[in-house]
Order: structure tokens, then C-alpha cells, then sequence
């Protein structure tokens, strides 16, 4: 039992917690590649993916796991994308400093995803069952470029403030 509820029950709510977060964080990122702070797109990512760093602490377990380690990694990144943002206001070098932490965090839980998706998805499953398999891999690379491009353009285009985000020209 995790908080009156059964590990499964738990479980659930973690994932959808998670998938809250990946979904909201994606589109805050979108925001930020046009230039847009989107509030609370961004305030909903944030709040979730610090929920799903810590419900995964949560789950009964004897030993650390790897999924402790990216907690323990997600929420230091998570508190300085949060500093950056609510306390800083993107001022100077806490724009780039939320820009990364936030997309770091996000990249983990993708990561994690992917993880999950290998070992739960019926069809993947059998691609990967060890998770050291060719198509685990590739589809890890992907995720890492797709979120090393993400985090240039993000880092590049991200200036909320500047006159051609208020003029629409970015």
C-alpha cells in the first residue's frame, strides 16, 4: 500500500502523472521555440514533473534504483528551472539556465518512457528484452538529438522579452 492505495492503483497514478508532465512540458517547449513563456502550460509541467520525481520515491523498495538516481538528478534541475523562472524571471543568465533544466528534466522522463514503453509495451517488448538490444538504443539516440536540437533552437530562440518576440517576428 502507497498512501491507502495499492501499488497498482499507485502505479497508475504515477504514469498518468508523468504523461501529464511529458505532454505539458512538450508543449511549453513549443513555447519556447516561438518566443512564448505560455505560463501555464509551463506552471503544469513543472508542478507535474516535480510530482512524478517524487511519487517515484513512493514505491516500496529495499535498494536504490536507477529511477531513484534520475529523482534525485530531475528535482536539483527542476528546482533551478522553477528559481530561474518564478524567482529570477529569466533575467540575464536564468533564462538559459531554465531553458536547460527544464528540457533536461523532460529528456529524463522521455527517457524513462522509452524505458517503460520497452519493457511494457506488448509489440516493443520483444524488440528490446534485455534493453541493451539495437532498437532500445536507436530509439534512446533519437530521443537525446531530438532533445539536444530542441535545447540549441530553445536556448537560441527563447528571449520572451525581446521586442521581435512582442512584435510576433520570431
Amino acid at each position: 500500500m502507497v498512501l491507502g492505495m495499492s501499488v497498482v492503483t499507485f502505479t497508475v497514478l504515477h504514469v498518468n502523472i508523468s504523461l501529464v508532465g511529458i505532454v505539458t512540458g512538450l508543449v511549453a517547449v513549443l513555447g519556447m521555440l516561438s518566443a512564448k513563456r505560455l505560463p501555464i502550460w509551463t506552471a503544469v509541467f513543472l508542478a507535474t514533473t516535480v510530482l512524478t520525481s517524487v511519487t517515484s520515491f513512493m514505491f516500496p523498495f529495499t535498494t536504490v534504483k536507477p529511477s531513484h538516481i534520475f529523482g534525485d538528478i530531475s528535482l536539483v534541475l527542476l528546482a533551478s528551472a522553477v528559481i530561474g523562472l518564478y524567482r529570477f524571471n529569466l533575467a540575464g543568465p536564468w533564462r538559459r539556465v531554465h531553458v536547460i533544466t527544464a528540457l533536461v528534466s523532460l529528456s529524463l522522463n522521455v527517457f524513462v518512457l522509452v524505458v517503460q514503453s520497452f519493457q511494457k509495451v506488448p509489440f516493443l517488448a520483444p524488440l528490446a528484452p534485455t534493453g541493451t538490444e539495437p532498437p532500445f538504443a536507436v530509439a534512446q539516440l533519437l530521443v537525446l538529438v531530438v532533445f539536444i536540437w530542441l535545447g540549441f533552437k530553445a536556448v537560441r530562440g527563447f528571449h520572451p522579452g525581446s521586442l521581435r518576440a512582442r512584435l510576433g517576428l520570431v
